[in-house]
């Protein structure tokens, strides 16, 4: 069974739907315990935006993860889902450093592995192509997140008027990767380019956008 990828809004034009933004602000987990279960995401430097109980059946525990526009949920009567059957995916744009920060804070996180068309193998991705490099942690419940190393998103995944930068360190590891490639520009073209300032600009949103890249 082969697979269709849709870019863009294919989907949507072709079923004749007016786009109404439609943004993910909240996934809910399930936990045995509670408390147990706020002291690991305390500890691994997860903003804790709320904790209330209204009732002696509610309890509401509201973290966001850093750089994050979604929060996450758990509690009592939040979900009767089974603590530790959530999975879900991290973004970072340095896989390496979130999990040594994990590592650091006490958790166990899984080695590095790759996902890709030629199938899965060990270790980062031999290039470090965005989406590919991999690794897994839980939380005291099993609750499964996946860290995904993206630097730039395939096209069609972000819009080109929306591109943004959630973290210093995003914004950091964007730089770093521009300086890079703008180092090869000034290679290929056997000159110092006086508007670096511009280039660089051009490269971080189309590296984020998906849109091909400045040479």
């Amino acid at each position: 069974m082969s697979a269709t990828e849709v870019h863009g809004n294919d989907a949507a034009e072709s079923a004749g739907i007016a786009r109404i933004d439609m943004k993910l602000e909240v996934i809910v987990i399930p936990v045995s315990d509670i408390d147990r279960a706020k002291a690991f995401y305390v500890r691994i430097g997860w903003r804790l935006n709320a904790d209330r109980s209204p009732s002696d059946d509610f309890r509401l525990v509201q973290f966001t993860p850093p750089g994050s526009c979604c929060l996450v949920h758990f509690g009592k009567g939040v979900t009767p889902a089974a603590p530790g059957s959530a999975r879900a995916f991290l973004v970072v744009s340095d896989i390496v450093a979130a999990r040594n920060q994990l590592i650091a804070a006490g958790v166990e996180v899984g080695e590095f592995y790759h996902d890709g068309p030629e199938g899965r193998g060990d270790g980062l991705h031999p290039e470090r192509l965005t989406y590919r490099s991999r690794a897994l942690f839980s939380d005291p419940d099993g609750n499964v997140w996946q860290l995904q190393e993206v630097t730039n998103r395939l096209p069609g995944r972000v819009e080109p008027g929306a591109t943004s930068f959630s973290s210093a360190n995003d914004l950091a590891s964007a730089l770093l990767r521009a300086e890079t490639a703008h180092g090869e520009h000034e290679k290929r073209t056997g000159q110092c380019d006086a508007n670096w300032r511009d280039w660089y600009a051009a490269y971080m949103v189309a590296e984020q956008s998906g849109q091909n890249l400045p040479q």
